[in-house]
């Protein structure tokens, strides 16, 4: 910091230094006059004041306060304050304020050069101009990409270039700092924050440097990249934005290290067209939608990150990209951890993945996706889930607890080796129709119903594997489908070892079934399995084999031992033969019990399988009920419900159902329930006997609108298909008719949706949601809109009552207790909240929430020895401050 009268730069020998003070002596009073004055290389001082002049550097000059930081003001008396056309300019401690936030305060010409050190600068943006749109720089191939970026920054030849150090950029619209061309920057130490827009924007060939720079209250996103810009960031911490914290479009490319994001409207990382992202060493927090997203061709790289806590998905491709990620964390992802969809490609090595929304890893369409040694647990549905014609090779690494552990329906092949499956509330593998797969080395441990289940017409090899005390049968082979299994041991299955659906067949090589409670062998009608070397161990209380009507097994070199009532039969003289004599069945119930002699085909659950119990209504309209707020919506929806059972009580009396809209529009703003409740509407529809399955597929503008002729309306009817028998969740549905924008691709895709919505109106529910007024435009968009979505609910954003018991909800939900004094803090925390455009309801609570559990863990471990009261209770202490209001 300068003070007295010493320079903070010392003047090349030769040039005195020129001084400014309004009402002094023997200096300049202006500016301006000391500017017109100043040789190339001058440092002029300034007196402590307030100086309103338009300025231009046109020689190389260094301008700082007489008195240190703070004490000059240069203020703009309209239109730009600081126009740079030399190059090696330097401002030191000044305060600037431009006369416009949407228009530059600074602007730095093409092959001009700017360094601001300690400056304010408030109340307009930073130009920095180019000329060169190409790539800029040639980049060495024997340099690294943050070298690359360092080299062209001191490249001699091209744009405007900015250096901003140890500053703060403010109360900015559109832009804080705007570079094109081949204009280049580096903000180092420097706090960007209350834009009305973005944070940093750059097109053309622009390069942008940061370390230690934090961007933080940005309306849009902290940093936008298109055209062949190039962005690295260094200890960087993106906080806040009203948009996402790095949007990379076009062919830009991004290098993030030890970086943090944190609280984005929307996403964290979004990559599009052929954009490059690297993600080293990041934490990100809390994401609106998906943290890390790749569309189009772009290519993401993700080592050694922190994911936590995103309201979408964790990481997702689309379309043609590809993602790379190494020992990254994922956690608490509202949707899905990882998804691959469309064509994209994943490859996940030495991560873990834990509590996802829905699957830890879903892999769509004709995506690929190659796992190794990676953990994921707790998936809300299924650790691992593949449809369509995408193709899975998983290595190592283990599936824990969750719904069911790999659910494989792609009909093109999947291979997993050597990974464990354990702790599953369903079955440990599921085999759907006609899918392909291989398991290798694999074990599957105390999954719930049943080890491997094979639907009909699955093909399954399997090689070596081990399924361990299952709570159904080890493996279940349905109707039609095949498998060539060997060297599979089935231990202390609760039912039967194998179970054969009628017509099932198979090949068994060397296999062993211990301990079991039922046969170790039950062989439906018309089943023909073939058994080679295999044994049936210590079933002392059970058959070890149980023949339904017509079943024809095979066995060839198969011994039974340590069983009581029954061995497996001998083989014929040349070691084939059915053996179609049926035996009495152990019954759950203890008894034996005559095989059943049906001549429908046995669903999952007559082969030894729990079905799912159906929901009551009575059940959802009380789980409806226990939301916080949303009264006004439980009142419609209760009112839907109602007029649905008079429209199924009439059709059940012969009589015409009355006309009926059950699409709907939600409007509201983020965090207020909306995709919760048009979850829980599906299930209400399928109990009402509305819909087949009442599932839920969450939709944007990116999974509906493709990027090019033709694309756009097979990629909706793709979307509109996967809900059938469901809903279809279209959020921020708006974005498909852009304002002013007449020749969108979005207006194909609505036009798609009208037609589904009219061919398959039994089907699938659409709900479309966003902001109320945005909804309004979207509706009057297009005539078959407004006649099939007649009813509006309106998601109120809630008061900091309820939101304190959000709140306590996510506390429950984790084994936390409020104290008194917390409950109190929070609603004086949440009164504080500006109610603004940045304002997360939900969203926001689930973030204090998580907040209080950290903050609560730095005061534990400053304990010696806490006892569980104190590890269960979020006390006051615990709250934090609110942010202060720009």
């Amino acid at each position: 910091m300068t003070t007295g009268t010493t320079a903070h730069t010392t003047a090349p020998a030769g040039i005195p230094p020129l001084r400014v003070a309004a009402k002094g002596r023997g200096g300049h009073r202006t500016l301006a006059s000391a500017l017109a004055a100043a040789p190339p290389g001058a440092v002029i001082t300034i007196a402590p004041g307030v100086y309103t002049e338009s300025l231009r550097l046109e020689r190389r000059v260094l301008l700082e306060p007489e008195y240190g930081s703070g004490t000059v003001q240069l203020r703009s008396p309209g239109g730009t304050l600081l126009t740079v056309t030399a190059p090696g300019c330097e401002l030191y401690g000044l305060d600037l304020r431009g006369c416009d936030p949407a228009e530059a305060a600074v602007r730095v010409a093409d092959a001009a050069g700017l360094t601001l050190t300690e400056c304010d600068l408030g109340v307009g943006r930073i130009d920095v101009l180019g000329s060169r749109q190409d790539a800029g720089a040639a980049a060495n191939a024997d340099l690294t990409f943050a070298d690359t970026l360092a080299a062209s920054l001191r490249d001699p030849v091209g744009g405007g270039v900015l250096l901003v150090r140890q500053s703060r950029l403010h109360d900015a619209r559109h832009a804080a700092v705007h570079l094109e061309g081949d204009a280049r920057a580096r903000l180092d130490d420097t706090t960007v924050d209350t834009v009305d827009g973005l944070g940093v924007a750059l097109g053309g060939s622009a390069v942008l440097l940061g370390e230690r720079l934090r961007i933080t209250g940005t309306a849009g996103s902290c940093v936008r990249a298109r055209g062949s810009s190039r962005v690295l960031l260094r200890d960087a911490r993106l906080i806040g934005p009203g948009r996402h914290g790095l949007l990379i479009e076009d062919e830009a490319e991004a290098l993030l290290e030890d970086c943090r994001m944190s609280d984005p409207a929307r996403g964290a990382v979004r990559a599009g067209g052929s954009a490059t992202v690297g993600l080293a060493d990041c934490r990100i927090t809390g994401a609106g939608t998906d943290s890390v997203a790749g569309f189009g061709s772009a290519r993401l790289t993700v080592h050694g990150c922190w994911i936590l806590g995103s309201a979408g998905h964790g990481l997702v491709v689309s379309d043609e990209a590809v993602a790379s990620a190494g020992d990254t964390l994922i956690v608490r992802s509202g949707a899905d951890a990882v998804r691959v969809g469309d064509r994209a490609g994943a490859t996940l090595t030495g991560c873990r993945i834990e509590g996802s929304g829905e699957h830890a890893l879903s892999v769509t369409d004709a995506a690929r996706a190659e796992i190794a040694d990676t953990v994921l647990s707790d998936a809300s549905v299924c650790g691992v889930h593949t449809d369509g014609r995408a193709v899975l090779e998983l290595t190592g690494g283990r599936i824990e607890r969750g719904q069911t552990g790999l659910r494989l329906r792609s009909l093109a092949p999947a291979v997993v080796r050597g990974a464990t499956v354990t702790g599953t509330a369903k079955a440990g593998v599921e085999i759907g129709p006609q899918a392909r797969t291989t398991l290798e080395g694999v074990r599957i441990g105390a999954a719930g119903s049943a080890g491997v289940v094979l639907d009909s017409g699955a093909q399954l090899t399997m090689e070596g594997c081990t399924i361990e005390a299952p709570g159904g049968s080890g493996m279940v082979v349905a109707s039609g489908a095949e498998a060539r299994v060997r060297g599979l041991r089935v231990d202390r299955a609760a039912k039967n070892g194998i179970l054969f659906g009628p017509g099932a067949g198979g090949e068994f090589e060397h296999c062993d079934l211990t301990g079991g409670n039922f046969p170790a062998l039950y062989v439906g009608r018309a089943a023909t399995p073939r058994f080679t070397g295999c044994r049936v161990l210590d079933h002392g209380q059970d058959l070890a084999l149980a023949l339904a009507e017509d079943a024809a097994p095979v066995f060839e070199d198969c011994v039974s031992i340590r069983v009581k009532d029954r061995a497996l039969p001998e083989a014929t003289a040349s070691g084939t033969g059915p053996v179609p004599v049926p035996v009495p069945v152990r019954s759950e119930e203890g008894g034996a019990s005559p095989l059943p002699t049906r001549s429908d085909p046995l669903e999952l659950a007559d082969l030894g399988e729990p079905g799912t119990e159906p929901e009551s209504l009575e059940e959802l309209l009380a789980e409806l009920d226990e939301l916080v707020g949303l009264d006004g919506v439980k009142r419609d929806v209760g009112g839907m419900v109602k007029l649905m059972q008079t429209v199924r009580l009439r059709r059940q009396a012969g009589l015409p159902a009355p006309p009926l809209s059950r699409h709907l529009v939600f409007a509201g703003n983020p965090g207020t329930g909306k995709t919760t409740v048009a979850r829980l509407y599906g299930r209400l529809l399928k109990a009402l006997g509305m819909l087949e399955r009442g599932h839920l597929v969450e939709v944007d503008r990116s999974a509906l609108v493709g990027e090019y002729v033709g694309h756009t309306g097979p990629r909706t009817t793709e979307s509109f298909n996967r809900a059938r028998g469901g809903v279809l969740f279209i959020d921020e549905a708006y974005a498909l008719v852009p304002a002013g924008v007449s020749n969108d691709f979005g207006l194909e895709a609505v036009a798609t949706l009208v037609k589904l919505m009219e061919d398959h109106r039994d089907e699938v529910v659409v709900i479309a949601a966003g902001y109320p007024g945005d909804m309004e435009r979207f509706i009057s968009s297009n005539p078959g809109l407004s006649s099939r979505f007649t009813r509006s609910l309106l998601f109120a954003d809630y008061n900091s009552e309820e939101l304190v018991r959000i709140v306590e909800h996510h506390a429950q939900r984790h084994r936390y207790e409020l104290s008194e004094g917390a409950r109190a803090a929070l609603g004086r925390h949440f009164d504080a909240i500006p109610r603004d455009a940045r304002f997360g309801n939900g969203r926001t609570a689930r973030q204090v929430f998580q907040a209080m559990t950290e903050r609560q863990a730095l005061r534990i471990t400053e304990l010696t020895a806490p006892v569980e009261a104190q590890l269960v209770v979020l006390d006051e202490q615990d709250t934090p401050e609110p942010a202060p209001s720009a």
